[in-house]
């Protein structure tokens, strides 16, 4: 067991104190959009008392690493304005996509590369603060209710998307995303929408479309919006997006723990690379009636299983002694006071701080008073 040090990403997404005050460092002004904690050849951490990367580590000290790359990547994202819409591969479509951009000869760092690596990337967001996102698709009954509500209160544009909504979701979809007739007018009729309802869901859907309409003039992500379930998490609450899930972050901060992969395909609400057909060709059009995971508890400790065989999240908030047991292979990351981890030897960990739990080794008690979360 030993402490490593992750890197930090700014996208222009990103909170400019969060990912900072968790760290214990002066803001320097720029966002801190993810801080990655890992092992991904993208942005690998370093081990404290070497310096040299995790992947390093892992290459001199295979046994105790347990295999290379790590299944899972931990992270915590701080997103002060939305990220875009976005999906992930299966494992079978992400390693055609890897093999097909390799054989055309796409470079790994290309911004038009889709697939990164050859892995899906399902996640889990627990949320450290209030935290919104779009995730999934709403039902029909609900879908139904908010397009009513905006034709009767005046915007008839609405009226085009419900025609391509009555060939099925992926019809409507395909619509906007490739911006096809009727989709501007629509979006600039969502930008200068104003009528509200007594209903809280309605109110919620159409009030996240036109603020993205207006943040992203001519985004069809903002009439994407209306079909997609918007979650408002408290700390503590979790959502799982397997692969297929359409979604997108809006505001908060949480830990994000996933495969280790960076796939991504977006369909909107970015300047970054978009590629509507491949983004429709892996998105699942189900319905998803309860986007949140809902954990396992027992005293102190809380276990977020989304049933994949890649990793689970265990979060403890200590007040004193907690007894567990979570083996190694693991990630783990103080997010508030300081803790005494116990396993073969122990380690005091302050806010901030992360360390790596080897192969072979368990963790059995944390002391203190603090909240950490452990990826394995």
């Amino acid at each position: 067991m030993f402490a490593i040090v992750g890197n930090t990403l700014h996208y222009s997404w990103g909170s400019t104190s969060a990912i900072p005050e968790l760290l214990g460092v002066t803001p320097s002004g720029e966002p801190h959009a993810e801080l990655w904690l890992g092992d991904h050849p993208v942005n690998p951490s370093r081990v404290t008392s070497t310096g040299q990367s995790l992947i390093e580590w892992g290459r001199e000290n295979p046994d105790r690493f347990g295999g290379e790359p790590l299944p899972f990547l931990l992270k915590i994202l701080a997103a002060q304005t939305p990220l875009s819409i976005q999906a992930h591969p299966t494992r079978d479509q992400a390693r055609q996509g890897w093999e097909r951009e390799n054989a055309a000869g796409i470079p790994i760092d290309s911004p038009t590369r889709n697939y990164r690596d050859a892995n899906h990337k399902p996640e889990v967001i627990i949320a450290l603060s209030t935290f919104s996102a779009l995730c999934g698709f709403r039902p029909a009954a609900q879908r139904s209710a908010i397009l009513d509500f905006l034709e009767h209160s005046g915007l008839t544009e609405i009226r085009t998307l419900r025609d391509h909504l009555a060939g099925g979701l992926n019809h409507a979809v395909e619509w906007l995303l490739r911006h096809e007739t009727g989709v501007d007018e629509l979006l600039t009729a969502l930008a200068t929408f104003t009528a509200t309802t007594d209903d809280d869901v309605i109110n919620s859907a159409v009030e996240t479309a036109v603020d993205l309409a207006r943040s992203f003039p001519g985004d069809p992500g903002a009439g994407v919006s209306l079909l997609l379930n918007r979650v408002n998490l408290q700390p503590g609450e979790a959502l799982f997006l397997p692969a297929g899930n359409i979604h997108a972050y809006l505001h908060g901060v949480g830990v994000e723990v996933m495969a280790t992969s960076d796939n991504v395909l977006r369909g909107g609400l970015t300047n970054k690379h978009i590629d509507v057909p491949e983004l429709l060709s892996v998105l699942d059009f189900s319905e998803l009636a309860e986007p949140r995971l809902v954990p396992q508890v027992a005293g102190s400790v809380t276990t977020f299983s989304p049933g994949i065989d890649d990793f689970s999240v265990t979060e403890v908030v200590a007040r004193g002694r907690v007894e567990l047991s979570v083996s190694g292979p693991a990630i783990a990351i103080v997010t508030d006071g300081a803790l005494v981890v116990s396993a073969d030897t122990e380690m005091s960990v302050t806010r901030g701080e992360a360390l790596f739990v080897e192969a072979g080794e368990t963790i059995t008690a944390l002391t203190g008073d603090g909240q950490i979360f452990i990826a394995h």
